[in-house]
């Protein structure tokens, strides 16, 4: 059975803190809910956290404070900032005080979702890559180097891929024979997750399904409205 994800969401307003804690742990977290910043520190220092869902505009210590104090504990752990200030200014001390995302009040629960899907996935593929420094991958019979972006097929003289064609490749056999979000592709590659972005990505698939039809048991799968899975299919 998978193990949760443990969230620690600080918010003052104690009806729609419920509300959220329930929704998210409908969603399989497990979910802290702190109603300050005071008391969200304290539940911090206590136990390991995947994410912090702060609000901003808190009594007796803000959102920005308690970001500086879990950044100065921990560097790596994911924040988002809730609030109903949507000042520019406002915006950019909420990135400086560390956060990874910001969602302004009123928003659509799915759409925090699908952020702390992306955000965990974006977390997961980096902390593999830096775990295992792979840089060489074997797609049915091809080979990809991802440090010199070269991409060779039975000992043929090899492609060398544009920046993107290769971070998406190497994201696409990171997932091989599994899901690749889009959302995680477009925050990770293009760091932004718009219109424009998503049609620009779908040009690149294009690319490397070109590059791969060479052989026919590579794939690149449509898996609509979630993502693309490459897939080496058995002889």
């Amino acid at each position: 059975m998978e193990e949760k994800r443990r969230i620690l969401l600080v918010e003052d307003d104690p009806n729609f803190g419920i509300v959220l804690r329930d929704y998210l742990g409908m969603n399989n977290f497990e979910v802290v809910l702190a109603k300050n910043g005071m008391e969200g520190f304290e539940k911090f220092k206590k136990q390991e956290y995947d994410v912090c869902i702060l609000d901003v505009m808190m009594p007796y210590k803000d959102g920005f404070t308690l970001a500086r104090e879990i950044r100065q504990q921990n560097q790596h752990v994911p924040i988002i900032f809730l609030t109903a200030k949507t000042m520019k200014e406002d915006v950019l001390e909420g990135y400086k005080a560390g956060a990874d995302d910001y969602l302004n009040k009123p928003f659509d629960s799915e759409v925090l979702l699908v952020k702390i899907k992306t955000i965990l996935e974006r977390k997961s593929i980096n902390n593999q890559s830096v775990q295992s420094k792979q840089f060489e991958f074997e797609i049915g019979n091809f080979q990809l180097n991802s440090k010199l972006r070269f991409l060779s097929y039975s000992g043929e003289e090899p492609i060398k891929l544009s920046p993107k064609e290769n971070e998406l490749l190497k994201l696409l056999a990171l997932h091989l024979n599994d899901l690749m979000p889009r959302e995680l592709a477009l925050t990770q590659i293009w760091r932004d997750d718009n219109y424009f972005t998503s049609r620009s990505m779908d040009v690149y698939i294009a690319k490397l399904r070109k590059y791969l039809k060479k052989d026919e048991k590579v794939e690149i799968l449509n898996i609509h409205g979630e993502g693309f899975r490459l897939v080496v299919n058995p002889d």
